[in-house]
């Protein structure tokens, strides 16, 4: 009945989306149809990209190479149109007669059509004869050019090409004056109808449709299959194509995709052309400049479709192959959660199938077995949860423990208090006490008084001297043991922050050296640094290590001087510090050639008030409070290795992340006010 109740499907279950609860085989097919087609799209995707990059750059150069061309055609119509005016330039021509002079402008004009004027400037800029096709002919009219470009510039330059106008408001001309050649030349100049410009540019044929056409450096156009365009003297200096070529635009490229005049999309490329800044356009719909791409995307959708009718109908031939063994899993898997624990599944299919009707009879030979061992292991349950219960009463007594010392700590703390006011009164008043007796000794040497008197007055008073000196001695030491005691129990611990451990022991081993050097000016040791570089940093109360730090060297300072005392003349005080990354931890040595810790003292050497030293320079609390803060307040080790008059080595233990914040174990409500 467990096992029926763990297949069950729970009743507050949310049921699956319509399109999830297919049948296996259609999800099969479905997923199988939609990958090989997101293969397909890709794949298209990627040739459409590809086919349309390569036709795009193709009628790209077909365009540019179209206005090239173009623009060669137009400039080849100039350059005939100078090369028929050159031959009435030449040094001797001026020197014909007038009438020779008309003759060969007249055949100049039969010769050239597209030419309607000209006219010949003398050296001094004096128009001398002039034959029109459409005004009567004019000899020695005088009129005088010499300040227009016309004669200046064709001078300068030896042909001039004038800016586009139009005559009567519709025909494009232009200007095309050629110097003479010799010393002092005249010029020659000519007026061009640019409208025959349209025969060059009707000749110019880009695909179906396609066209070219020619503007001015402004945009007004000069030449265009239809005429009627040019002969209203059209301005498309707002098509876009024409603005984006004009000059003074920031424009990178020759080429672009654009709005025609029809309004269509258009493929268009332009080239200038230099002598006279026109600008030579070609265009081509963009449908028919695509035409190949085109074919390329009905291709590919064909393939695609036909692709995707193959994998559907593969996926559903696989699809149908794989319900069989599955319905045979699902069969047995419901006799098994029926309660039928000997059920096992037959499949021979060689695929992963058959490895889970293989893996799915393993697990119902493991849960027959667990079944049927289910007694035993409910009893090793039950052993373990009497164990951890054990366990657990081991820490309640450990925590009632722990209360037991706070309240032992708090308790000292008080009594530190209470003890440490009276205590100051003794040290003051035995000091002042002291005073007294030596001026009451100087007040009594004028008095006069018998011998054995006097004798006995001052063996009365050195004795009260010695006898209060004795009182201030131990009153200080017990003053030094109230000290530490509220040392032992104090809560505060200082900025608790990521500290470099390298740099705190080199200074704690420099503020030891030096203060021992200030008590005792002959102290003298030899110390030994062997700094990790990888010690890093350690995330700890730095105030309080270095107390542990200091108390360590001096306790090592002061069994090597112990030793000295009575050691042989070879003898070298050493104190040697060390410290060494342990990956989450740094370790910090400590260690020292002095006289050693005895194996009796080991046992108690971090208990508090215990020490080793004489009367008078221990309190036995320095240890105590220094195991408190390695251990407690830092989570950290501190172990000892020591020889009797070899060695003693301190190796403390920090966890580089592990400081917790001192908790109140045993401290008083005023140990804040009271001195450090």
């Amino acid at each position: 009945m467990t096992t029926s109740r763990i297949l069950a499907a729970p009743t507050g279950a949310k049921s699956a989306p319509g399109w999830l609860r297919l049948r296996l085989s259609g999800k099969f097919a479905v997923a199988f149809v939609g990958l090989v087609t997101l293969v397909l799209l890709i794949n298209g995707a990627v040739d459409l990209s590809l086919n349309f990059e390569e036709a795009k750059r193709t009628a790209i150069e077909v365009q540019r190479e179209k206005a090239r061309a173009a623009a060669e055609r137009v400039e080849a119509f100039l350059s005939e149109i100078e090369s028929q005016i050159g031959w009435t330039t030449r040094a001797e021509w001026r020197r014909v007669s007038p009438e020779q002079q008309r003759y060969d402008f007249i055949r100049l004009l039969r010769q050239a059509p597209a030419i309607t004027e000209v006219a010949y400037l003398d050296p001094s800029g004096k128009e001398q004869l002039r034959v029109s096709r459409l005004e009567p002919d004019v000899v020695a009219s005088g009129k005088d050019f010499a300040a227009s470009p016309r004669f200046t510039q064709a001078l300068k330059d030896k042909t001039w090409f004038g800016p586009v106008y139009f005559r009567r408001g519709s025909e494009p001309y232009m200007t095309v004056s050629v110097a003479h050649a010799g010393r002092e030349p005249g010029v020659t100049v000519a007026e061009v109808n640019l409208k025959l410009i349209w025969d060059v540019v009707s000749a110019i044929r880009i695909g179906a449709n396609g066209y070219a056409f020619v503007t001015t450096e402004t945009g007004r156009l000069i030449a265009h299959p239809d005429l009627s365009l040019v002969l209203r003297d059209t301005d498309l200096s707002a098509l876009p194509e024409v603005a984006a070529a004009l000059p003074g635009k920031a424009q990178d490229k020759d080429y672009g995709i654009t709005t025609g005049l029809d309004g269509g999309l258009v493929l268009a490329a332009h080239a200038v052309i230099p002598r006279v800044n026109w600008i030579v356009f070609v265009q081509l719909s963009l449908r028919e400049a695509m035409e190949s791409l085109i074919e390329s995307v009905i291709q590919t959708i064909s393939l695609m479709g036909l692709g995707v009718l193959l994998a559907t109908v593969a996926g559903t031939f696989l699809a149908r192959r794989m319900v069989v063994p599955i319905r045979q899993l699902q069969d047995g898997a419901e006799r098994f959660g029926a309660g039928d624990l000997s059920e096992r599944i037959e499949i021979r299919t060689g695929d992963e199938i058959e490895t889970l009707a293989r893996r799915f009879n393993l697990m119902a030979s493991r849960v027959q077995e667990s079944y049927e061992t289910l007694e035993a292991k409910v009893e090793e349950r039950t052993r373990d949860l009497n164990r951890s219960l054990d366990d657990l009463q081991k820490a309640q007594s450990r925590l009632v423990q722990s209360e037991k010392l706070a309240s032992l700590g708090q308790l000292t703390a008080g009594i530190a208090h209470e003890i440490k006011n009276p205590l100051n009164f003794v040290n003051n008043f035995a000091s002042l006490s002291h005073e007294l007796v030596v001026e009451l000794q100087e007040a009594l040497k004028p008095a006069s008084l018998p011998p054995d008197t006097r004798q006995e007055v001052d063996e009365l008073a050195d004795l009260l001297k010695s006898n209060l000196d004795k009182v201030v001695q131990h009153g200080k030491r017990a003053d030094s043991i109230v000290k530490n005691m509220l040392l032992h129990s104090r809560t505060g611990s200082g900025e608790h922050r990521p500290v470099e451990i390298n740099a705190l022991v080199e200074e704690s081993l420099n503020l030891a050296y030096h203060g021992a050097r200030a008590a005792k000016p002959g102290f003298n040791v030899t110390l030994v640094r062997d700094f990790d570089p990888a010690a890093g940093m350690a995330d700890i109360y730095p105030q309080e290590v270095t107390r542990v730090l200091l108390n360590l060297m001096s306790n090592g300072f002061y069994a090597t001087e112990e030793r000295a005392g009575s050691a042989e003349p070879s003898y070298a005080p050493t104190l040697s510090v060390a410290t060494l990354d342990r990956g989450d931890s740094v370790e910090i040595r400590v260690r020292d050639n002095g006289t050693g810790i005895p194996d009796s003292a080991k046992a108690k050497m971090f208990d508090p008030f215990f020490t080793t030293k004489p009367a008078g320079e221990g309190t036995g609390l320095g240890l105590s409070l220094s195991h408190d803060i390695l251990v407690k307040q830092h989570g950290g080790t501190i172990e000892v290795a020591t020889e009797l008059n070899r060695f003693t080595e301190f190796t403390i233990t920090l966890p580089r992340r592990d400081a917790r914040a001192a908790e109140p174990a045993h401290a008083s409500p005023t140990e804040s006010k009271s001195p450090p």
